[in-house]
């Protein structure tokens, strides 16, 4: 398919609107050349020797240098070579002109770091499509960075959006203490986490994971988060106005975990993706835990007295299935015992062998812990990762959500 006559001095126009830098020390091939080019709409300079090109460049900036080889004193290749220093060849596209056409010349300016040749005598329309060239890689790479820069700062910006969401701050209950640690392993996390209170009795703390990376992934955490948050007007998947309407109640995890697939099937969630969840709640008058598992690793339960153990309660993730079912469990927690919630990121980490941290080292971690205070033992299992990672460039995002029982239930 051919331009009209009207497309195409438009795109020339859009290319030849750039600044040219004609390098040679001979006064009829400069000139020539300088004034076909100012012709076709670049704005050319030109420069008779290798120190007054030196100088121009230092002063100016161009889209293309045409840099003839041969020149007494600085000649083209030692231009080249200082340009070259300072400048990449994305940058400053540099095109070589000679008289000679003996290979090694070519092949030393390529090495040098030259865009591409041309040889004398100058065949114009061959010049002016490989200036036409330069100038439109030059660009499209400034575009790519511009473009770059633009997604930068909309990722830094979204970023900022996904840890706003984390807890600001742990709630208070005299008989539970909680700690928190997420870490995300791309600028955009698909993990989440939170702890809040209900009704000053009831604690909620969950992790989901969702499948894949990027944009996707985080957009998907952040609209589950915002529907797992506690809104101004008491409305939430996590609450309900009672029965007689004279208050609220807590909505059970099977009930919310079936609520989050009906919101959000994988097949119409246009990136195909389903997530993973735990999500409890805890009485805390009558320290009873009721949680549901979503296709997620069960929490690790460490007693006052007695080894660490993962409670499971399997069931698909959330939006995989549309009719898939969800069973709560139930756990009673006494002072001194603990419960970590975590995303499969943490034990499916591998170290320079492949080979992943595991449950087992978890369990072992956790065990040797006891001692520590909750916070404390966190920040142990992210060191314990870290040393079998070799560095805390994780391939996974990691979040851990924790609970201490401090004070007996209520009669």
């Amino acid at each position: 398919m051919t331009s009209s006559p009207q497309e195409e001095p438009t795109r020339e126009r859009a290319v030849e609107e750039g600044s040219l830098l004609v390098v040679d020390d001979n006064e009829m091939n400069r000139d020539m050349l300088s004034r076909r080019l100012s012709r076709r709409g670049y704005t050319v300079v030109t420069a008779v020797n290798g120190q007054e090109a030196l100088d121009r460049i230092a002063e100016q900036s161009f889209d293309v240098i045409i840099l003839d080889i041969m020149m007494p004193d600085i000649d083209g290749m030692e231009v080249l070579r200082r340009v070259r220093e300072k400048t990449s060849a994305a940058d400053l596209p540099i095109i070589m002109a000679t008289a000679k056409s003996e290979s090694e010349d070519v092949v030393r300016a390529l090495k040098l770091g030259a865009n591409d040749y041309v040889t004398k005598p100058l065949d114009f329309p061959v010049v002016h499509a490989r200036v036409q060239t330069q100038v439109l890689l030059k660009r499209a790479r400034e575009e790519l960075r511009l473009a770059h820069a633009r997604m930068k700062r909309d990722l830094e910006v979204a970023a900022r959006v996904q840890r706003a969401l984390l807890p600001a701050e742990v709630p208070a209950f005299p008989g539970a203490v909680c700690a928190w640690r997420y870490k995300a392993c791309d600028e955009l996390a698909g993990d989440a986490v939170n702890i809040f209170g209900v009704e000053d009795r009831w604690l909620c703390l969950y992790v989901l994971d969702v499948s894949g990376h990027g944009v996707p992934a985080a957009l998907l955490s952040v609209s589950v988060t915002r529907n797992l948050t506690l809104s101004a007007d008491r409305s939430s998947l996590v609450r309900a106005t009672s029965a007689d309407g004279s208050g609220c109640v807590i909505s059970g995890p099977a009930e919310v975990a079936r609520r989050l697939n009906v919101m959000y099937p994988m097949e119409t969630s246009g990136a195909n993706l389903y997530f993973t969840l735990v999500y409890g709640i805890l009485d805390t008058q009558t320290n009873r835990l009721r949680f549901v598992c979503a296709g997620h690793p069960g929490p690790v339960l460490l007693r006052a007295k007695g080894t660490p153990q993962v409670v499971d309660s399997p069931a698909l993730p959330v939006g995989m299935l549309a009719d898939a079912e969800y069973e709560e469990s139930e756990l009673d927690l006494r002072p001194g015992d603990r419960l970590y919630m975590y995303s499969d990121g943490l034990i499916e980490e591998t170290n320079s062998s492949g080979e992943p941290f595991g449950q087992e080292r978890l369990l072992a971690t956790i065990a040797g812990q006891r001692a520590a205070s909750l916070e404390a033992s966190l920040e142990a299992l992210i060191q314990s990762l870290v040393a079998w990672r070799g560095n805390d460039r994780f391939a996974d995002d990691l979040s851990i959500v924790a609970v201490e029982i401090r004070q007996p239930a209520r009669a």
